[in-house]
């Protein structure tokens, strides 16, 4: 692997590319850190090893700060390529994935800084309107927060659940202080009214991550 892709790999997956149309998000719970770190393994080392079938373009995995949680994120550039590969694989890592489209991303740092945490917080939602209703509401609360009041979010990114029951966003942040203090301030409970003003949005919860594995077309990991 070069080092241009090394180091794209470890950053995380580059949200914005414009050949990806969809992208597959699963998660698996453990019953402590090292169960979900042999779950992580397992299943990047099933990714790396199976043949990718056209239309793949990354997979990124990633545990939660708590050592619970395990999370996939997939970028594609047609739909049916996850289900192509995953089919081959065997255990967890055959799981079916919640499939997205990227809807709003609202990007906060264009300094090129790498994220050093990732927040996925999740929304139970009743049809594609209210994907919208809410999407809208989120991020204008995120937009129109002072900066000093989300310092340290680099990145919101919306995606909506391609058959609209889910909404969801990836959020990068310089790091785990950053969001924090956030859940501390004004913006969160800005964000938390925008939420509950909307009817047919039911908050699932948020977790945070830190990036532990990344698989980019060449078929290395980090």
């Amino acid at each position: 692997m070069g080092a241009e892709n090394r180091a794209a790999a470890g950053r995380g997956p580059d949200i914005a590319r414009p050949d990806v149309t969809s992208v597959h998000i699963t998660h698996w719970y453990a019953p402590d850190r090292a169960a979900a770190l042999a779950l992580l393994d397992d299943v990047s080392a099933q990714w790396a090893a199976a043949a990718w079938p056209k239309g793949l373009l990354s997979f990124h995995a990633y545990l939660s700060t708590d050592g619970d949680t395990v999370l996939t994120y997939v970028q594609a550039t047609r739909p049916t390529a996850h289900h192509d590969l995953v089919r081959t694989l065997h255990g967890p890592a055959a799981a079916a994935a919640v499939s997205y489209r990227l809807h709003t991303s609202i990007v906060l740092d264009h300094s090129g800084t790498p994220p050093g945490a990732v927040v996925v917080a999740t929304f139970d939602v009743d049809g594609a309107e209210r994907q919208e209703r809410i999407v809208e509401s989120v991020a204008k609360a995120v937009t129109e927060a002072p900066p000093a009041q989300r310092e340290g979010m680099i990145g919101a990114h919306f995606h909506t659940a391609t058959d609209g029951s889910r909404v969801l966003n990836y959020a990068e942040w310089t790091g785990d202080e950053a969001h924090l203090a956030f859940l501390d301030g004004a913006a969160r409970a800005a964000t938390l009214r925008a939420t509950g003003a909307t009817p047919g949005v039911r908050p699932i919860g948020f977790r945070r991550f830190h990036l532990h594995h990344g698989i980019t077309p060449d078929r290395s990991e980090t």
